[in-house]
């Protein structure tokens, strides 16, 4: 994949209100795979943006990249977010979730308000199930 594998962060930012906005840590280039029928049929590289709650920090969560990026392939794997009917995208609301439950134990308890797939990018293209 061309293009940056990091990770990206964003700043608080203010909001109409004067407060300050939570942070976010952008996980860039995440390959995962497409498995179907016990074969691997495609990786599809996610970006995803880890909305944090206003007790976390960014260098903390930042710092814990590497462990993010760990429990999603490990979750990918055990049980893959494959959509039955496309093998060019996941099942973008299942990683959240999964990813979401591994937040707790990488980052502590409500550090992680909302994960969110930014972008889904598959290496190939072709190869869709057949009816």
């Amino acid at each position: 994949m061309a293009g940056g594998i990091g990770v990206a962060v964003a700043g608080p930012a203010l909001a109409g209100d004067d407060k300050p906005a939570a942070a976010v840590v952008n996980l860039q280039g995440v390959g995962l795979p497409v498995i179907a029928g016990g074969r691997v049929r495609n990786y599809v590289f996610v970006s995803i943006r880890l909305h944090l709650s206003r007790s976390a920090t960014m260098e903390a969560v930042r710092a814990k990249d590497a462990y993010f990026r760990d429990a999603l392939v490990k979750a990918a794997h055990r049980t893959p977010f494959t959509l039955a009917d496309d093998w060019s995208q996941l099942d973008a609301a299942a990683l959240s979730r999964s990813l979401m439950a591994s937040a707790t134990r990488i980052a502590g308890q409500g550090k992680v308000a909302r994960v969110e797939v930014l972008h889904q990018a598959p290496r190939r293209r072709t190869g869709r199930p057949t009816g």
